[in-house]
Formats: structure tokens, sequence, C-alpha cells
């Protein structure tokens, strides 16, 4: 449609008339202003167009005597190539009106009331404008000869207009007519009319002008859309999320929306919680569900082994056990299993809490002697994991001494069983009592209880191990590297790099498992680092006492899966920095693909340790407030006054 402003334009341009001369076709005995002054609606007054489009003549100058009866024409637009170059700036000089502006303008006691203003002294300024400029023709500034006679000097030129219609009603511009001002350039008129706008552009400039400016005019093709989410899994029908539209401003979303994708009325109302449901929509364990999480169905976890040897002291820092640096991104899952740990439990699991901060809490942990296992889960996946249940195993002949045995801990997370147990083996290079203790582990091992098997037909009563998806067993398992310690000294002083294929030719628990006299079923990932026992307590070298004994990977993680390919290793390592104790801890990362699950698991309702949780960030502020403070004390004790 095109504007109002293009109606003003003639077919065919006429020239402009020459100063010192008057317009062509203007009636004589009647000037401008008085026709401007008439009504618009007034019987006999004359066309809009042609009262807007007619120059004004100066008071000072008689009107010629006659004038031939043409049909009078506008002016030909003006040449102003210096008012196109500047147009942008002096748009943005130009002031909005103020409250007492607008109530003076509608009083009729404003100067510029945003309509045609008379140009001749005394001339009755009129109250609105003609009806079709009443929301474009916002101001006709004078011309340059006008402006020359008020300040003196005498002009005999007329004054054609040179206003243009603006693009929006509400911004009124200031007259420039105003006695002592300088003379201020013109509009111009817009190129092309403004583009309709779009209610998906959500812009602070857009909304208070309601234009779009003719340099931007392809708003449409930047506003490309920023952040695109994965489908939610509330069923087939549901929406997408407002911050996936293609023309959305991201900055104006984030006032409006969540990043959580928007669950409908009806979604909740009509949401699936039947016993055994499994691919339903709607099912809290379901496959949507699942997938609004996981969408290509894998958990990452965490599973490390620790033997403390019962110091009391703790490392400074527990970043690179937990965090270690090859891993970009935190694990969804940390299970942490400890032998001969420290006498304070509840302290170590508060620094583990500190450590992996807020975004994790405590699942389950619990206990058998000195060994712990600790579960941490990230906290917004408490909600799909049933009751966690756990056992435990003495395998010592004395019972009352738990130094060695197993902790086994078991839950349900979606459709999918896991098993952890963290054992501590016989010592002593005992391989047939290490033996024993593997089988009276997986025999003795009461889980699970009142989780249902995911899978009992191929679970086994004679072996714990077969009753779950996911298996990882992990801890202190002793075996050693036989061929003595010269012999292993020998290979561990080659040269810079250690020839570790050729030290686990010695492993005793490699040759056991082969045979299948041990850990059946189960699987190790590549050992690429140094052996983990046994150390100096705070050095880098291996046992330089008396009794010498042979630097072994006594602390392991193995893993099983009833499902061929559920596990895949990502990281098997040692933290070589942690050297409180004589064993250095070993950790493994892992993707571990997680099912469907059925609603008739006991869930545990979003149990965690609550107490654990405040405890640790209660920690982690006041570290951080310390470690300002020591900075800022060292910031100032730098600067130098000199006397």
């Amino acid at each position: 449609m095109p504007s109002k402003a293009e109606n003003l334009r003639p077919s065919e341009p006429a020239p402009q008339p020459p100063e010192g001369r008057t317009l062509q076709g203007q009636l004589p005995g009647a000037p401008l202003a008085q026709r401007a002054g008439s009504p618009p609606d007034a019987p006999g007054s004359e066309s809009p167009a042609l009262a807007c489009s007619t120059p004004a003549t100066p008071s000072g100058e008689d009107p010629p005597a006659r004038a031939a009866p043409i049909t009078p024409r506008p002016p030909a637009r003006p040449r102003l190539e210096r008012a196109l170059s500047l147009d942008d700036k002096g748009w943005r000089r130009r002031r909005f009106r103020g409250s007492q502006e607008d109530l003076e303008a509608r009083n009729g006691t404003s100067p510029s009331r945003g309509s045609v203003q008379s140009e001749g002294p005394g001339a009755p300024a009129h109250s609105c404008s003609p009806p079709c400029l009443s929301t474009s023709l916002q101001e006709i500034p004078k011309s340059r000869g006008v402006l020359s006679s008020e300040r003196g000097s005498p002009s005999s030129g007329g004054n054609p207009l040179s206003g243009v219609a603006s693009s929006s009603p509400n911004l009124p511009h200031r007259d420039a007519a105003v006695a002592g001002s300088s003379p201020r350039l013109p509009s111009l008129l817009p190129p092309r009319p403004p583009p309709a706008l779009s209610l998906d552009i959500a812009s602070d400039s857009l909304r208070t002008a309601n234009k779009v400016d003719s340099d931007l005019a392809d708003y449409k093709l930047r506003a490309q859309p920023l952040l695109v989410r994965a489908h939610s899994s509330l069923g087939p029908g549901r929406p997408r999320s407002p911050l996936a539209c293609d023309d959305c401003s991201l900055r104006s979303a984030k006032s409006s929306f969540s990043l959580l994708a928007p669950i409908r009325s009806k979604d909740v109302r009509s949401r699936s919680y039947l016993e055994g449901s499994l691919l339903a929509s709607g099912a809290l364990l379901g496959a949507d569900e699942l997938a609004r999480y996981f969408p290509d169905r894998n958990v990452a976890l965490f599973v490390a082994t620790w033997n403390m040897q019962g110091q009391k002291e703790l490392p400074p820092s527990l970043d690179e056990f937990l965090l270690p640096a090859e891993a970009d991104y935190a694990q969804d899952l940390y299970v942490i299993g400890v032998q001969e740990g420290c006498s304070d439990r509840r302290e170590w699991e508060t620094r583990l809490q500190e450590t992996l901060g807020p975004h994790y809490v405590l699942l389950s942990s619990a206990a058998h002697g000195v060994l712990y296992m600790s579960l941490f889960i990230r906290r917004d996946l408490i909600w799909f994991c049933s009751e966690v249940e756990c056992s435990t195993v003495t395998t010592r002949i004395v019972s009352q001494i738990k130094t060695k045995g197993a902790l086994g801990i078991s839950f349900t997370f979606f459709g999918t069983s896991f098993l952890f147990i963290t054992s501590h083996f016989t010592c002593d290079g005992k391989v047939a009592e290490r033996l024993l203790d593997y089988t009276r582990t997986v025999q003795a091992l009461a889980l699970p209880r009142n989780v249902p098997d995911t899978n009992p037909y191929r679970s086994s009563a004679a072996d714990v191990t077969t009753r779950f998806d996911e298996v990882f067993w992990f801890g202190d398992f002793n075996f050693r590297l036989s061929g003595g310690r010269t012999v292993v000294d020998a290979l561990l002083c080659q040269g810079l790099v250690v020839d570790v294929p050729a030290l686990l030719q010695h492993d005793q628990l490699i040759r056991e498992m082969r045979k299948g006299s041990i850990f059946k079923g189960f699987q190790e990932p590549d050992i690429h680092f140094l052996p983990s026992y046994k150390f100096d307590i705070g050095k880098d070298t291996y046992d330089s006492t008396s009794k010498q004994r042979t630097p072994s990977y006594t602390d392991r993680v193995l893993y099983r899966s009833r499902h061929k390919g559920d596990i895949c290793p990502v990281s098997y390592s040692s933290c070589p920095g942690i050297k409180t104790s004589d064993h250095r801890p070993v950790y493994g990362l892992f993707r571990v693909k997680v099912r469907p699950g059925r609603d008739n698991i006991p869930l545990a309702a979003g149990k965690f340790d609550r107490e654990l949780y405040l405890l640790g960030i209660k920690r982690r502020i006041s570290k951080e407030i310390q470690r300002q403070q020591a900075l800022q004390s060292q910031n100032s004790s730098t600067i130098c006054s000199v006397s």
C-alpha cells in the first residue's frame, strides 16, 4: 500500500519556480494562510491537496493582479543531496515530546502542533491537519529565503514546501521557524514504505518508534534462530518451544520464557501413570521422558577407587581426583569407593560434596567397617532413581575385623539396573585366598531386595552380578606383579616411556581372568598408567623401606554388562598428584546405555542427604570468601608508599 506522502507527488515533475516570481496558478486575493485556516470540511473550501501543496506568499509582497486560470500543480520535490546524507544524523537529534508539551499542544498553546503551520505573520493556526495528512505530515520548515527575510536580509523568493511526511505519528518535531534558531535541514520521504512489523520481533526501538530503519529492512534475514532445543517428550503433538521459533529474539524471550520445556495443561491431565507402562506417552520412566534428558540414551559415569591407608589427613584439593583434566564435562553419576578410609567418614563425604558443588546431591552412601561407598548424582536426575539398596560381605574369619570384605549398592535408573561393588581382598601374595574372597562375595551379596529384577530370566541365584544390567566392581584387589622387585624395576627404569604392556605380562589378575577363575564375564579398560602401589607417602618413588614391596596394579575398575556394548570405557587412569597414601587413586570414565523403564518400581522420590548438601555449599562459600580476602591482602601488600 503506498504511503500517504506519495499521494502528494505529481505524475510528472513540474519545474521549480525561480526566486522573485510567484507560483503560477495562484489565485489572486486568496493567500495560503487563509485557505489553510478554513476548516477542512467546510463547504466551498479547497481540496486538501491544493491547500497543502500551494506555497504561501510572503506577507510583504502584493499578489499579482491576474493569473492564468489553469489547474494548479504542486511544486517539484526539491533536490537536497546534502540532506540525504545527513538524514540519519538529523533524525537521531530530534527530541520527543514531553507530557507537558503534549498537553499544551492539545490546548492549542504550543508553537508546533504537528500540523500545517501558517507562514505569514498573524495568520491563524489550524488546530488539526487536513484529513489527507492527519497522520503523516508533521512539519513544514521554512525555506532559506524566508529565514533570511526574518533576520533582516530582504528576499523576494517564495516559500516552496520543503517538509516531508513523517513515518510515525508519535514523533513530533520542534518547529524550525523559532526566532533566533539556526536553520535545520528538513527530513526526507523514505525511499519505500516501511515493512510491516512482525509479531515475532521484540525490540525496544521498534516498539517505541513503530518503524524500521531503511538500512535494516532485511531484519527478518538477520533474525536467525539463536537457540533450538530438543523435542520434548510429553507427546507427539506437543508444540515446539517459543525459543525455537525462526523469527524470535532470544534477548526478549529470556524475560518471558524459561529454558525449561513448557508443559501443556492437557498433557498433564492425560499423563499416564499406569503400572507397567513402558512406551506410553507421558510415562514417568518411558522412552519420551528418557529422550528428554538423554537423546542418545547414554549416561556419563565416573567410577573411582582409593585405598586411603587410614590416613586422617585429606588432600587439600580433590579436583584432580573427581574432575580430571581430560574430561571436558562433569559426569552424570559419581561412584567413589574407599578402602581403609579415614576415621571421619562424614568429613570425607563433605569434601566430596564440596568438590562436586551444588549441581550434585548424595543419592546414597554406605559403610562396612573402613569400606566406604558414596553415590553422587545430578540433582535433576534423582526423580528417575529407584530406592537404593545395599549389602555387605565380610571375608575375614573374625567378622568383627571389617578391614577386608565387600560392599555392594544397587538401584535402578529409568529401566536399567546398576550394581556397584567395592572390595578389599586378602593381601600378602595369597592368590588362592583372593579367589575365595571373590566367590564369597558373589554368593553372599543379597541384592536386589525390593526393587524388581529387570530381567529375571537371565539371573542366577549363585551369582549376584547376573541379576543386574550393568555391574561395576572396583577396589583394592591386591593382585601383584610377579617376578620380583628387580624385574619390575628394570622395566620401570628403561627410559622416559615405561613399557606398560611388558609390565602387564606379569600381572596376576589378568592371568587369572584369562583362566576364568575370577571375575567371569568382566572386562577392564586398557591400562596406560604406572602401577598405583606402593609409593612412599608424599613422594613419587616406590617403596624404599626394608620390605621393598613390588610395585603393582592393585587398584582396579572392572565392568560387566548384560547386553553387549552397553558400557563404553572413555578413560582409565590414576591420580599421581594425590600423595597422602601409599596408593594412588584410580578412576574410570564410562558411557553407559540406559533403557526406558516401567512405572512399577519403588521410586526414591527425590531423596538425598540434605544436611550434607547444605554443608558442602557453606564450605564452598567460606573458601571463596577466604580466597578473595587473601587476594585483596596480597594486592594491597604490593603497593609501596614513598614517604
